[in-house]
This record gives C-alpha cells, structure tokens and sequence, in this order.
C-alpha cells in the first residue's frame, strides 16, 4: 500500500526568520503521524539553514514513525547518520545557492564515492535510498553502488503540470509520467523500492500515485502551506485520501 513521508523542513524554516524555539519540527512531527503519515522526512544541510543537528536528535528520540533522513554525501553526513541511525538516509546533491534541492544525484558519475558511502550506512544497519532524474542510466547505477531505494525526482513532471494549466493529458505532462514510469519500472525490475517526490501538491499528485509499483511518496511544501489554513492532522490527512484513491488496488 502507498505510504506518504511528510517533510518538515518547513516549519524549521519559519522558525528560523525568527530564530526563536517556535515552530517546533518535533510538535510537527507529532501532528503530522496523527494526521495519518507513515513517515518524516527532514534534510540536514551542510549550512543548517532550517533543520538543525538538535532537530534529528530529539525527532530519532521521539517519533514513532520512520525517519528518513536528507543528507549529501559528506563525512559529516555519513557520521550522524551512522550515530542516530534513521531508518532511512536519502542521498541528495546539494547546493548552497539553491532554494530547495534543484535535481537528481549523479551517481554516474561519482560512482565510487556513491558505493562508499552506501556501504558505510549499510554497516551502520541504516537503508540508503538515492534522489535520482528519471534516466535508467542513474538508476542503472544506484543498483550497481548498492542503493536499495531510488527517489524518482518529480519536478520536471510538477513543472510542465503548472506549465500546461493543470491539465494531466497534455502531451508534455503525458511525457513526464511516462519516463517517471519507464524509471519506475527499471528499479523494480533490479530489486529496489521505487519512491518519488519533489514538487508533488494537491493537484498534481494523483497520476504520480497512480503509478505500478511506487511505494512511497515524500512530500513537504505543499503540505506544510496547506496547514496554514487548515491544520497540519487535516492537511496530511487530505494528501493520504488523495494519494490512497489513485493508488492502484492490490
């Protein structure tokens, strides 16, 4: 059954406009499991510009969900995972001028540092899973460095969706859903669990829950703005309904 990661990054991030104690991403957390998440997702980022190291600790300490952790490829990284142990560490790129997370890892072309670090996690016990584009080339290589969960990067579907007036059977969204698809397919077929997320709102997410094979997806701004309005419980639970409705029947 589809299971939906809800990434707190944002409350972190109002927080610290203010630098003060409020919002709590642990309170979030908590809200967001009664509001029917399988998961928390939060990035750790080298500049600490929203989640901090405190953050990860009390949310290992205190949620009775999984956690799955955002992290680059540093020694750093590596070693507070491998301390806290999350049930998942995500390997993202990462950049210090970007907003949010701009594209997929190249695992192509660092694929032994990929490999090590992979192994390093795998030693800790710890589940790696990589951000990857949908191209069967970096899907090819997350199985040959050892990756047992590849993240299907959604942007560029979200996009063109924006792009095209919302409307899912235009050709270029048609397009996007297809190489999600044909991505999807090739790591199921090398034995690793197909996830996706980035981008994903209320709009949008349906076709991309839609698809065969997909287990899990992470999603965190649009959930995050939606709980302005409504609370964090309701806006979580309304991403599941609609996620569980196009989810294919098993």
């Amino acid at each position: 059954m589809i299971e939906l990661g809800v990434n707190i990054d944002h409350v972190a991030t109002l927080r610290q406009a203010r630098r003060t104690y409020e919002p709590d991403p642990v309170w979030a957390a908590v809200e967001a499991h009664l509001g029917g998440a399988d998961g928390i997702t939060v990035h750790l980022r080298e500049d600490r510009r929203h989640i901090q190291d405190a953050d990860v600790r009390r949310l290992r300490e205190l949620t009775h969900i999984k956690l799955n952790l955002e992290m680059a490829a540093t020694d750093e990284m590596v070693d507070i995972a491998r301390e806290l142990k999350p049930e998942m560490a995500m390997l993202v790129p990462e950049g210090r001028q970007e907003v949010t997370t701009e594209g997929g890892l190249d695992i192509v072309g660092q694929e032994s540092r990929i490999r090590d670090v992979v192994a390093r996690l795998a030693d800790a016990g710890i589940m790696t899973s990589v951000f990857i584009d949908a191209e069967i080339p970096q899907v090819e290589a997350a199985a040959r460095v050892g990756a047992r969960v590849c993240e299907i990067h959604t942007g560029p579907y979200a996009h063109a969706f924006f792009a095209r007036g919302r409307d899912a059977k235009s050709p270029a969204v048609l397009e996007e859903i297809a190489r999600i698809r044909m991505a999807g397919e090739a790591i199921i077929g090398l034995g690793m669990r197909f996830n996706a997320g980035h981008a994903l709102n209320y709009f949008n997410v349906q076709p991309i829950a839609a698809l065969p094979g997909v287990r899990e997806l992470h999603i965190g701004h649009a959930i995050i703005s939606r709980s302005v309005f409504v609370g964090l419980r309701e806006a979580v639970a309304e991403m599941k309904r609609l996620m569980r409705e196009a989810a294919p029947r098993e």
